[in-house]
């Protein structure tokens, strides 16, 4: 069950970040890094990414044969023995994306790039098509594999797990990341 917290409690959030989830030292190579736009206040509330019980990452990311079982943001962890990273493209916690500027959109595309050339990942999978247009400056990129890549890294767009997006059925995303999970795999 998950935590409850007080209008207080989630709006103290707002200072807070989230670490990233990569493999450790002796772990396996990073396959995909799953890159969110950036926390919410639940999620900074509990140190855990895609916390939020309407937010859709942990159930498609199982439906799409990433995990073996439906993991809870708790168990983010687990992530780091399957060859799987989280990371947000901002690290600044709102309660809504769109409280995010474009600048700081276009820094944290320059974080990103930074971070990938550090963890050699063989995909980049950024959550949510509008933030991917504003931070790597790809105005007509769409949801899929991307023509750019940040060294050997390969970008794949995928749909906003988010339960404000209405646009992408469960059913449809999980397509859509099973395509780039075989993609890792290949």
């Amino acid at each position: 069950m998950a935590a409850r917290f007080t209008a207080a409690e989630l709006e103290a959030a707002r200072d807070r970040t989230i670490d990233d989830v990569l493999p450790g030292p002796g772990g396996p190579a990073l396959r995909v890094l799953f890159c969110g736009i950036n926390p919410g206040l639940l999620s900074a509330a509990t140190g855990h990414h895609f916390a939020r019980p309407g937010n859709r990452f942990w159930p498609v990311l199982y439906d799409a044969g990433f995990t073996p079982r439906l993991l809870l943001p708790a168990e983010q962890g687990e992530l780091r023995g399957l060859g799987l990273g989280i990371t947000n493209m901002v690290a600044r916690t709102t309660a809504r994306a769109d409280e995010l500027s474009d600048d700081e959109l276009r820094a944290g595309g320059e974080r990103l790039r930074s971070l990938v050339a550090q963890e050699g990942p063989r995909w980049l999978a950024v959550v949510g098509v509008t933030a991917y247009r504003i931070a790597f400056a790809s105005p007509k990129a769409a949801v899929g594999p991307q023509q750019e890549t940040v060294g050997d890294t390969g970008i794949w767009v995928l749909p906003n797990p988010s339960g404000l997006n209405a646009h992408w059925s469960r059913a449809a995303m999980a397509e859509e990341f099973a395509r780039l999970r075989e993609a890792a795999l290949a």
